[in-house]
């Protein structure tokens, strides 16, 4: 990807010109290549050291989209053998991380529309994997210039590490049958970019990098190569893209990559600001679910030190102004229908608000058309824009609003419900209420309601509950509601699919003791103990079973009653009776003398929906004859029963 790529630039000489601003750098690629390890070993150097982030991210996997500033000094320290007594322009740079697990795509092109340059990090063992090629798209989509980062050169047999040092220097160190070790990974990837239209070239042997793309060799776990891809990285931004880092005069404008919930300070919005200053009381529009709307900042809050946003904890310092480039966490009323990916912009002046809605409108108009809505009555899914003009033909379809189809999924962020719902809709698992915050008493009452009982559950992303009485209702084993939850998206799933075969089992389970089995029992001679309310008799079992619910007839069909329980002689109460069983039966209904007599034989009344399945059974002789004798039964007044 070359400079030549990016969109046009306004002319140097018609272009007021603002501060030298950081490069935003967004880092990219695969699940387990090194991003967040690389980011680490950023945050390792210099003075202001942070513990590593991916110790502290759930199962070693970004979760969240993060983003760290390194500032100028730091930068010139690291690189100092490289610049030859030479410094960087830039204040520093601005690092996004984005999750590399494939549920996160739409995090993932927040990231990289943002920045001005892209890190696309690959281990050099493992080459091209579908994310890798997924970044590859997004950095062609938003013409963003990259930098490849061939991450893991260690784990080549032979390979000597050594803390900080150049890749040019440890290369000319390695042994020679390790240096050919290197050269056939190195022409293998060439030949996987080339499939995908990049000509990639190594970093020291490149004379035109608007022509090629810049692989950068190194080991993310023991920082070897790290002062390259920074030298290279600011290099290049600082070389092509000086209008794009010096134009940041005008309203202040910004991405917003996050909203979420946080402890004691209620919804928030992490934002990339590319543009401007922003200060605490300043009005600011974004893009809702319903439009614009406006709000004012009450809170601008950034990492402390080389912290990132998403790790920050309680290390946060609050700023009254910020200016561009940075990473700001903004804390300000009636956020909660904030559309993450969209544009914030300055509003204090009505000039500034009415060019901020213009430009939100078109951004929104686009969002909320694409929208997938499904229509509940047909079951058919429109664009938004479709099903306006669907429900206006026809008008509303009858039933949508009685649709009680789907999970309820909850996460912390706009970013973390779109990840679940990512996997849902790829195991055809529709969704009935998504949210950002913890699980209150509505998301339970919503998902106890849910028809089918698969779906009778609430699935949540790095949330909890509201209240600890909420908390006791998610545990409780026999409550209406399955509660799964995490901070790693796919053992979130594991669970619910196991959660779901386990329920399924239980319900055939179920219904397969709830089948009305055939079966014919003898009321014995001088076994009556109850005559009425209900009567209790001694019988034998002749044939089949007999079971505690099912309904008892004559042989001629008529109804006798119901049967209540079953008890043994030795008085042991049982569910279930088989042919040769002794048993005291209650049944409610008859009374002895009156309706039924002893040795009197009588049917287990079999429904007639009942006769399909059981025929698909695997049936005793003796519960085939009794089946085809209830059958023949009812069809002297039926013919087609049981058919």
């Amino acid at each position: 990807m070359t400079n030549d790529d990016k969109p046009p630039v306004e002319d140097a000489e018609t272009t007021v010109r603002g501060h030298n601003r950081q490069p935003i750098v967004s880092v990219l690629g695969h699940v387990d290549h090194g991003k967040t390890s690389l980011l680490d070993m950023v945050r390792s150097i210099g003075s202001q050291r942070q513990a590593s982030v991916m110790d502290r991210e759930a199962g070693g996997i970004t979760q969240h989209i993060g983003a760290t500033e390194v500032p100028a000094d730091v930068l010139n320290e690291t690189c100092a053998a490289m610049l030859g007594g030479k410094s960087f322009k830039s204040p520093g740079l601005l690092f996004i991380d984005t999750p590399g697990h494939h549920s996160f795509a739409s995090l993932r092109n927040r990231g990289g529309s943002v920045a001005d340059i892209a890190v696309l990090v690959i281990d050099i063992m493992e080459g091209l994997q579908p994310q890798t090629i997924e970044s590859l798209n997004i950095l062609k989509e938003t013409r963003t210039p990259f930098v490849i980062a061939g991450n893991k050169v260690d784990r080549l047999h032979g390979w000597r590490c050594e803390r900080g040092r150049s890749f040019i220097e440890s290369f000319r160190g390695q042994r020679d049958d390790v240096k050919a070790l290197f050269e056939d990974r190195y022409w293998k990837i060439i030949g996987q970019f080339s499939e995908h239209g990049f000509n990639l070239e190594r970093y020291d042997q490149i004379r035109d990098f608007r022509q090629n793309v810049a692989l950068v060799p190194m080991t993310a776990k023991e920082g070897e190569g790290l002062q390259d891809l920074l030298a290279v990285t600011v290099g290049l931004a600082e070389r092509f893209l000086e209008d794009r880092l010096t134009d940041t005069l005008g309203a202040a404008q910004g991405t917003v990559l996050e909203m979420r919930d946080e402890v004691g300070m209620g919804k928030t919005v992490d934002v990339i600001l590319y543009r401007g200053e922003l200060k605490i009381g300043d009005t600011v529009m974004l893009a809702g679910q319903d439009g614009p709307f406006t709000t004012h900042i009450k809170g601008l809050k950034r990492p402390q030190g080389m912290a990132e946003m998403r790790d920050a904890g309680k290390r946060w310092v609050n700023f009254n102004a910020v200016e561009a480039a940075c990473g700001v966490k903004i804390v300000a009323p009636n956020l909660e229908s904030t559309i993450a990916g969209t544009t914030l912009h300055l509003a204090n002046t009505a000039e500034e608000k009415e060019a901020a809605e213009e430009a939100i409108r078109e951004e929104w108009r686009d969002i909320f058309n694409a929208m997938p809505v499904m229509c509940s009555a047909c079951n058919e899914i429109f664009a938004r824009a479709a099903f306006a003009e669907h429900t206006a033909q026809k008008g509303p379809c009858r039933g949508a609003e009685e649709d009680r189809t789907g999970v309820v999924i909850k996460a912390d962020t706009v970013g973390g419900l779109e990840a679940l719902a990512f996997e849902l809709h790829q195991r055809n698992i529709p969704v009935r209420q998504a949210t950002v915050g913890p699980v209150n008493k509505k998301d339970i009452l919503m998902a106890s309601t849910a028809t089918d009982p698969l779906q009778k559950v609430i699935l949540g992303f790095s949330t909890k509950a509201t209240t600890s009485e909420v908390a006791q209702h998610l545990e409780d084993d026999d409550g209406d509601v399955k509660f799964i939850a995490g901070p790693i998206i796919y053992h979130i799933m594991d669970e619910f699919e196991a959660w779901q075969e386990a329920t399924k089992a239980a319900i055939e389970e179920e219904q397969r003791e709830s089948l009305v089995y055939p079966g014919r029992v003898l009321y014995l001679k001088d076994h009556t103990f109850r005559a009425k309310g209900p009567a209790i008799v001694g019988m034998r079992v002749l044939g089949g079973r007999i079971h505690v619910g099912q309904r008892l007839m004559k042989l001629d069909g008529t109804p006798v009653g119901q049967i209540k329980s079953l008890r043994t002689r030795s008085s042991d109460d049982v569910r279930e009776a088989m042919q040769g069983d002794e048993v005291a039966v209650a049944i409610q209904g008859p009374t002895v003398g009156r309706h039924i007599e002893e040795l009197e034989e009588f049917y287990v009344d079999v429904p007639e929906r009942h006769v399909k399945r059981l025929r698909a059974l695997d049936l005793s002789p003796v519960e085939e004859e009794i089946l085809n004798e209830i059958t023949a039964l009812h069809r002297k007044e039926n013919h087609f029963w049981g058919r």
